[in-house]
């Protein structure tokens, strides 16, 4: 059912978005993204609580809840306790909530930092020019993108930049699978996750190279799974080769240190 049917509907029936919201489970701040035109691609969760509301059988029966309703409150992520959710929990998330998923435990992910996306900019902008002068099958995408790193029902992750060159793994959704190269800019918020949580699925999973860039405390941090298992650490200054590309793809430091000095990290 498309957003211009649902309005349709539930003109004809006279919902209001609140009654809509009561009778579906999605939050009423979701509902007022959907309607409004803001949200244009609502997640496929959201879509199937409402289709459900708005279709014939998904009638509102006043006076009591539908089964509609019971089954939404039946299955509540809320009810679950951390260790315990699951993928079908990540996908009735609301849309503002940005989450990831790792090993059934819920993970808050909070708004991006101005120098946090010009970070990402700059090194989608070199990797981008470099695959597009040399060719070849890897991707580079930054967030959101989801990628389902084990390829289970318990881990949904979003690096906030990757290269993936095994395009067979790229799905209408996001990713299944590990992607060649992930790299993630920390915050205080995040530093325990990335550095130590992340770092372990991600070589578990088969990642050949993970970099971290700190920029409190303007450091590179890369493993290299493609040769050796040792941390490398460096200061934010000249040149650093990605391992997968045999260090010809040669990242420019400065200009990320450059961006961290001139606006606040965190």
């Amino acid at each position: 059912m498309t957003v211009e049917e649902m309005k349709r509907i539930k003109q004809e029936r006279g919902y209001s978005l609140a009654q809509l919201s009561e009778y579906s489970g999605v939050p009423l701040g979701t509902l007022q993204k959907i309607f409004s035109g803001e949200t244009e691609h609502p997640r496929y969760a959201t879509i199937q609580a409402l289709t459900k509301v708005l279709s014939e059988d998904g009638e509102y029966v006043p006076g009591g809840k539908s089964l509609v309703v019971q089954e939404a409150i039946t299955y509540d992520a809320a009810m679950k306790r951390q260790g315990d959710y699951r993928l079908e929990d990540y996908y009735t998330q609301p849309e503002e909530r940005r989450v990831e998923l790792i090993d059934g435990v819920f993970y808050d992910m909070s708004a991006p930092t101005f120098v946090h996306q010009h970070i990402l900019m700059a090194l989608s902008y070199q990797v981008q020019d470099f695959i597009r002068r040399k060719g070849g099958n890897c991707v580079p995408m930054f967030a959101p993108v989801d990628v389902r790193l084990d390829c289970d029902d318990r881990t949904m992750l979003q690096p906030d930049f990757l290269i993936l060159c095994d395009r067979s793994r790229i799905q209408k959704w996001g990713i299944m699978g590990a992607p060649d190269f992930c790299l993630e800019i920390i915050s205080e918020s995040t530093k325990r996750k990335d550095y130590i949580k992340k770092l372990q699925k991600y070589t578990d999973a088969g990642v050949r190279e993970y970099w971290i860039v700190d920029p409190l405390r303007k450091m590179l941090v890369y493993y290299n799974w493609k040769d050796e298992y040792m941390p490398h650490m460096c200061p934010l200054e000249g040149k650093c080769g990605v391992a997968i590309y045999d260090g010809e793809l040669q990242i420019d430091l400065d200009a990320i240190r450059d961006l961290i000095q001139e606006y606040p990290a965190d």
